[in-house]
């Protein structure tokens, strides 16, 4: 079964699986684009600026099957131009707080739970995934997340997409349950003044221990560029995978770019 994947920008990567075509955390608007959300429980706000624009704009893109979306409260994992978008896909799997609120096409998944999509002669299994956007207690602040694997039927090996979430012990439950093949890690380590020193992305050290974890074939990295709350630049990532001799898993993508993808991830 041939994969391709391009990256549209931060968390937004385009799947061509077989006859299916998926999109995940559509970012779509502008560059210089700003958001302010409020944070009752901090007693503040805090600004999503981007410092650049999708690599494919939302009218360059294919029609969209399926659309996975680690969360729906965030503009740097949907946005204006993203959410404008949901409609059109045929499904969209998320949270399922995040499935109440958007009604329609919206299928919500707890972690662990499953759901079969089909197009054409291609079917797929999303298993959700757990995923925490920030330190232990923090789903009050910033809502659920979720993270996805991808199974073909007969496949050799699955596709798991981590959502925004730091590394924490429940992510280890993945690699024993699936073989991962690809894994598409949202890094940044994204941090807000309003939160201090909170982490609410992995970092590269993050990175490391979650690809041993996975035993993952290829990682490649996404959530990682094109905002100002981004901490940590590629330099970083590229450098902590050289030094736990995992330099070859990494996969790097040039935005806009159709790649096949180097692991035969879904290929029986």
């Amino acid at each position: 079964m041939e994969i391709t994947t391009t990256y549209v920008g931060t968390a937004t990567v385009l799947l061509t699986i077989g006859e299916l075509t998926i999109l995940t955390d559509p970012v779509l608007d502008p560059a210089g684009s700003e958001y302010i959300g409020e944070v009752p429980v901090l007693g503040g706000t805090y600004k999503l600026r981007s410092t650049a624009g999708p690599a494919l704009t939302a009218d360059q893109l294919p029609a969209v099957d399926l659309i996975l979306l680690s969360h729906d409260e965030h503009e740097d994992n949907l946005d204006l131009a993203g959410r404008a978008l949901l409609p059109t896909a045929t499904t969209v799997i998320t949270t399922v707080s995040g499935a109440s609120r958007l009604g329609g096409n919206a299928v919500g998944l707890a972690p662990w739970q499953s759901h079969e999509v089909t197009h054409g002669a291609t079917r797929l299994k999303v298993t959700a995934t757990p995923s925490r956007h920030g330190p232990e207690g923090i789903e009050p602040i910033m809502g659920d997340t979720v993270g996805f694997v991808l199974e073909a039927p007969d496949a050799q090996a699955a596709i798991y997409i981590s959502g925004d979430t730091v590394y924490h012990d429940a992510l280890d439950e993945i690699g024993r349950r699936f073989k991962i093949g690809t894994a598409f890690l949202h890094l940044g380590d994204a941090h807000f003044e309003v939160g201090g020193d909170t982490r609410f992305s992995m970092n590269s050290e993050e990175a490391v221990a979650l690809a041993r974890s996975l035993d993952a074939q290829s990682v490649v990295p996404i959530h990682y560029d094109s905002w100002e709350h981004f901490a940590e630049r590629p330099e970083a990532i590229s450098t902590a995978f050289a030094d736990a001799g995992l330099d070859e898993r990494l996969q790097w993508l040039v935005p806009g770019k159709p790649h096949p993808l180097t692991w035969p991830t879904l290929t029986a």
